[in-house]
This record gives C-alpha cells, sequence and structure tokens, in this order.
C-alpha cells in the first residue's frame, strides 16, 4: 500500500500533504471532488459512482490514490494495469477503462494505464497533480511495470482545428507555441506523446482527439 508525507507550499507558507491509496471511506469525497472538478454542463451521471469507486479499491486498490492537504481531500488520480501492444494504438477511454468500472484490470498486464485525474480547483496553484502523477511512477517502478500510459485530452485543440490538424497542434505544443491546459501539464510531468487517438472521448474542446502520453520505466 502507498503512503508518502510531505509539505508543499502555498505561497511561503509550507502545508502538510498525504498521498495514500484510497478506500470506501473517501467515496463522498471524491464524489464531490468529481462534482467541483466537473460542474454542470457536465452530466452528473458521468461523475465517479460508489460502484465504479468500489472496483478501484477492490480489484487494483495499487492505483486508487487521492492526496490531502492539512487533512482535506484535495484529489485522486485513478489507474489500471493493461496488457499493451504498442503496434496497436487505437483505443476508446470507455474500452480501455471498463467505463471507468476497470473490470478489465490484468494483473499480469505490462502497463498502468490513466483512468482519471482530478484536483478541487482551490488547491490546483500547489502542484498536487504532478505529485500524484510521481506517485503513479512509484508503482509502475515497484511492480517493474514497463510503462505508465493515457490519453491527454487537447482542449485547446478547438481553437486551432481549423488552421491545424491534431498532429500539428501537438507539435506545436512540444515545441512551446501552443500551451494546452492538460497536453502541457503532462509534459511537465514528465510523459511523452507517442501518437494521436481518434475517437478518444466525445469532447467538443478536443474535437474528439486525444495524444497517447508515456513513461517508461527507467528500470525496464
Amino acid at each position: 500500500m502507498y503512503r508518502s508525507e510531505f509539505y508543499v507550499y502555498d505561497q511561503e507558507r509550507p502545508v502538510p500533504v498525504i498521498i495514500r491509496n484510497y478506500s470506501n471511506v473517501d467515496f463522498d469525497d471524491l464524489i464531490k471532488i468529481q462534482s467541483e472538478c466537473f460542474p454542470p454542463p457536465f452530466p452528473s451521471e458521468l461523475w465517479w459512482n460508489k460502484e465504479q469507486l468500489t472496483n478501484h479499491v477492490y480489484m487494483f486498490p495499487e492505483g486508487a490514490l487521492c492526496v490531502e492537504v492539512a487533512g482535506e481531500l484535495a484529489g485522486s488520480i485513478t489507474g489500471l494495469t493493461i496488457d499493451f501492444d504498442p503496434s496497436d494504438k487505437n483505443h476508446s477511454w470507455e474500452e480501455i477503462t471498463d467505463h471507468g468500472y476497470i473490470r478489465n484490470n490484468n494483473p499480469n498486464g505490462n502497463t498502468l494505464y490513466i483512468v482519471d485525474i482530478s484536483v478541487r480547483p482551490k488547491y490546483r496553484k500547489l502542484g498536487l497533480g504532478k505529485l500524484m502523477m510521481q506517485s503513479m511512477y512509484h508503482v509502475v517502478i515497484e511492480k517493474e511495470l514497463y510503462r505508465l500510459l493515457g490519453g491527454g485530452r487537447m482542449p485547446g485543440y478547438h481553437k486551432k482545428a481549423d488552421i491545424m490538424t491534431p498532429g500539428q497542434y501537438l507539435d506545436a505544443t512540444i515545441k512551446g507555441e501552443v500551451q494546452d491546459p492538460v497536453i502541457t501539464f503532462l509534459l511537465h510531468c514528465g510523459r511523452v506523446p507517442i501518437g494521436i487517438i481518434e475517437n478518444y472521448l466525445e469532447d467538443d474542446e478536443s474535437c474528439n482527439y486525444a495524444a497517447l502520453m508515456e513513461w517508461k520505466n527507467p528500470f525496464r
């Protein structure tokens, strides 16, 4: 099981932080966090439900992590293990995560796949998303997996779609010519794009595209 205690800085004030596995006692808070991260008009039926969260905790607890700030739950990150074939990169979020229920978790898989990462808006200046992502890298190393993988939305793409292909937009983001809220964050986390996925999510901002982003285990 995972537990890490340290401090982050809120401006010049150190604040105690814990990253740990979440459990059934956290479910109400985790659903509230989803409601804050994805407010209306985002449909509430797409927030985590307790059946999904129960599956996360019991099917792959190593991939169910949350972060506390001064005792308040501030965010979560969830993953599952899959057997990834680098020659076949095409998939949708629903297919690869079993619609978030992760009943397809493969204990013998070679890859940790990120299902979701969420941080409460009031805590987003503390760097908690990057810290949770790094905690998942620890899980990859501890389980001797080959990589961490996940599809990154490109929510800024719709503003450029009339003049750029998705690949050109991703290249421009890598070069620093474009700042994308998700892809730029993932690059800061050490993730590397390995391809573009069509029809990853019903996502008007990304025009349904995603960048498949990888972090390789340096010990494999």
